[in-house]
């Protein structure tokens, strides 16, 4: 069931897509803006319609966008990553994440550009230094990292 608040010129639709493993409830909204020249009906009509579909997509959980890096990375290592990959190449992409999450864990997905990870890159070529020595990182690292982003975001393309 959406509910809708009109906000200004526009309306939030908000649709409630069950709980998550700590208990918190997801929701999922969407703004929708109707055109200038609609009539009070056709905008009514409208925006029902609008609500239905929205649901709809949120049933069939076509609506991950408001989702964090770091929790669809995780969901990436249980779904995809366990059952597909080799045990070594499983426990290097853990090692990843040491350095990925704190750059780009809490964005949601959607609002990830080439630019944070083409700044996140350059950070790691001048400033990464080993956890292990404090040597410079190489750039074979900085591709392996590259890599993960890139593999996490297949997956979230094609689901």
């Amino acid at each position: 069931m959406a509910t809708v608040t009109k906000r200004g010129d526009s309306y939030r639709i908000k649709v409630s897509c069950g709980y998550d493993v700590n208990g918190k409830q997801v929701v999922q909204t969407r703004t929708w803006r109707p055109d200038p020249d609609m009539s009070a009906r056709q905008i009514k009509k409208e925006l029902d319609r609008q609500c239905i579909m929205f649901g709809e997509e949120c049933k069939k959980g076509q609506v991950v966008a408001t989702i964090k890096f770091e929790t669809f990375a995780e969901e990436w290592f249980e779904e995809h990553a366990k059952p597909n990959l080799r045990n070594t190449s499983f426990v290097r992409m853990k090692q990843l994440t040491d350095r990925v999450y704190p750059a780009i864990g809490r964005l949601r997905l959607d609002k990830i550009t080439n630019r944070h990870i083409q700044q996140f890159i350059n950070d790691l070529a001048l400033n990464g230094k080993s956890l292990k020595n404090g040597r410079p990182l190489s750039r074979k690292t900085a591709v392996h990292h590259l890599s993960f982003i890139g593999d996490v975001f297949s997956y979230a393309v094609k689901m």
